[in-house]
């Protein structure tokens, strides 16, 4: 695939996986990515950087981006349960 494909495309065929994506387009706060080309797809972040690290060659800029939602791996419920307690 050697086109840009905008963000919502890219997040339904490759759903809740990392997608290294080449010369991406970024909006005016370039924070966040409104499209690119997608040149290396996988659930493990790991492996999209290290497989895809070849495929960066022919490309100005790349970009690495989680089309899923990120979920807390850890409750964070200590240190309020010691401020509420005094």
């Amino acid at each position: 695939m050697t086109q840009l494909i905008n963000i919502s495309e890219i997040k339904s065929l490759y759903p809740d996986e990392w997608v290294l994506l080449g010369n991406p387009n970024m909006d005016e706060s370039k924070l966040d990515v409104i499209s690119g080309i997608p040149l290396y797809h996988s659930k493990d972040k790991k492996e999209v950087c290290y497989i895809g690290r070849d495929k960066t060659s022919n490309f100005d800029k790349i970009t690495l981006i989680y089309t899923g939602t990120f979920r807390p791996t850890r409750k964070i419920t200590g240190i309020f349960n010691r401020i509420t307690k005094k």
